[in-house]
């Protein structure tokens, strides 16, 4: 890959997705169009990258774009966050909409672990949720839907007791059961967009995560998915992002000592002028 194709590259993860492809990623970025340049017919990466500039496809610089975000995520991801969600936040929510199911989006949430260990912790209190996982990567979604997940990955934050509890054994995998999978809706959706009208009906949400999504952004994206995030979250909802990320927009305040938690500003309007 040239340095000229790589500048490419981030403009259009940039332009599309708000993603900031950044100069120390130019080898991993190779090796992920790898295998697209190969399913795709073309003898290497520089002649799909050429291909691409010269008819600029759709779902060509999209698979080209999903091959390269960072999807990377674990169960029960900052075990701090998912304890507050279920001895404080989750029961409050609960007695507030009086048996009414909570609305949850999981905003950015690749392959689902984050959308399990949400509903995992609901069916613990035997508390009713609706869950709605959006990503940007079709391969995450898929597999999130699935609900299969190497022991690895189970592993990865989840006890023993939790897996044998949740997760059935399929072949060499582990699969969420049932009364798990049926909670969790998964759909496709970009973050620098409104949010379609059929998962924007599967709202207005009690709580939105949208954890370690917005540090890999670039400035203006950040700001216009915080946009994007404000509407669908009811005024007394809460908005977690990730723990170590900060935002300076005035639409939501931080939850003082409760890291990554932010509530609605009382009137966006109002901060415009």
């Amino acid at each position: 890959m040239t340095p000229e194709d790589f500048d490419r590259l981030q403009s259009l993860m940039v332009s599309r997705s708000g993603y900031a492809l950044t100069s120390d990623r130019m080898q991993l970025a190779e090796h992920r169009l790898g295998p697209i340049a190969r399913r795709e017919g073309f003898h290497n990466v520089e002649a799909l990258l050429a291909n691409l500039w010269a008819r600029p496809v759709g779902s060509l610089a999209w698979s080209i774009i999903e091959s390269l975000l960072n999807t990377e995520t674990w169960f029960r991801r900052e075990r701090n966050v998912f304890d507050l969600y279920a001895r404080e936040i989750l029961p409050a929510l609960a007695k507030a909409r009086n048996g009414r199911p909570i609305r949850i989006w999981v905003a950015g949430g690749a392959s689902g672990q984050e959308a399990f260990s949400l509903a995992m912790s609901a069916l613990e209190q035997d508390i009713a949720v609706d869950i709605l996982s959006t990503d940007l990567s079709r391969r995450a979604l898929e597999k999130g839907g699935r609900g299969i997940y190497s022991g690895f990955e189970i592993q990865r934050g989840l006890t023993a007791h939790a897996m044998l509890r949740w997760f059935g054994p399929v072949e060499d995998q582990w699969q969420a059961k049932p009364d798990l999978r049926r909670i969790i809706h998964f759909d496709r959706a970009n973050l620098l967009d409104p949010l379609p009208p059929d998962l924007t009906a599967k709202g207005p949400f009690d709580l939105i995560f949208c954890r370690n999504v917005i540090s890999d952004m670039v400035p203006d994206a950040q700001m216009k998915v915080l946009d994007r995030l404000y509407e669908p979250l009811l005024p007394d909802g809460c908005l977690f992002l990730g723990t170590d990320e900060r935002t300076d927009t005035k639409q939501f305040r931080p939850v003082a000592g409760r890291a990554g938690l932010y509530v609605k500003a009382p009137n966006r309007d109002q901060f415009a002028a």
